[in-house]
């Protein structure tokens, strides 16, 4: 297994990196965030663009997962589009690249599978196979990926009743079972209880992004609180 995969093990992994109007989002303040949380103890750090890849692996010795966003026709969001992002988060100095690899068709033509044989004989850079259902996990992991991931389970037309405050434990549970890669839990985990939790259902490292990152987010979810007693 690739060193900077083993020293995610047991580990979490933190997400830093804010979008359109957050006051955040800036390679600043995600470095501010990934220095923090290298502090803190976190295993790896995981960032979006090349810019915040850039500054991330300047300011921390952890290992640093590289994230390109993109979109499909429909709206849905896209992790890692086309070869040329690819090529971005490796040069800029991600040493484990995430691809989206579900069902649908990218813009290029390829659905997530075909994408990550393509890249899988491309490159020998590690990979997270980002999915949203057990099947998905299952074939990314028979086509190479190093890494499944649980990240876009009810972020998907077909899994969007998923889309609650909870992780998909079922979804971890099942495919830490079942295959022979490790297995990232992502995706709702807010307390260190559910992190706690989604390592007991096999999971191999977790991953928390707005409950660390994104002061917005965590606001937004007291002020919702309050205002519905």
């Amino acid at each position: 297994m690739p060193g900077e995969i083993e020293k995610l093990r047991k580990g979490v992994i933190v997400l830093c990196h804010a979008e359109g109007d957050d006051p955040f989002n800036a390679p600043i303040h995600t470095t501010a965030f990934a220095k923090a949380a290298e502090l803190g103890g976190a295993a790896g750090i995981r960032t979006q663009g090349s810019d915040n890849i850039k500054a991330v692996r300047a300011a921390v010795r952890l290992p640093v997962i590289g994230v390109a966003k993109g979109g499909y026709d429909d709206g849905w969001v896209l992790v890692t589009p086309d070869l040329i992002d690819v090529e971005n988060i490796i040069e800029a100095g991600a040493d484990i690249v995430v691809l989206d690899v579900t069902n649908r068709v990218r813009p290029n033509g390829m659905d997530g599978f075909q994408f990550l044989e393509v890249v899988r004989r491309r490159y020998t850079v590690p990979l997270i196979a980002d999915i949203s259902t057990y099947e998905e996990g299952l074939r990314a992991a028979e086509l190479g990926a190093d890494i499944i991931a649980t990240t876009l389970s009810g972020y998907t037309q077909y899994t969007e009743d998923l889309a609650d405050d909870f992780p998909d434990f079922n979804l971890i549970e099942r495919l830490a079972a079942e295959i022979h890669v490790p297995v990232i839990a992502e995706g709702r985990i807010w307390t260190p209880g559910e992190a706690a939790h989604a390592m007991k259902c096999g999971a191999y490292a977790i991953v928390v992004g707005s409950a660390i990152t994104r002061p917005r987010r965590i606001t937004e979810r007291f002020v919702h609180t309050i205002k519905s007693l």
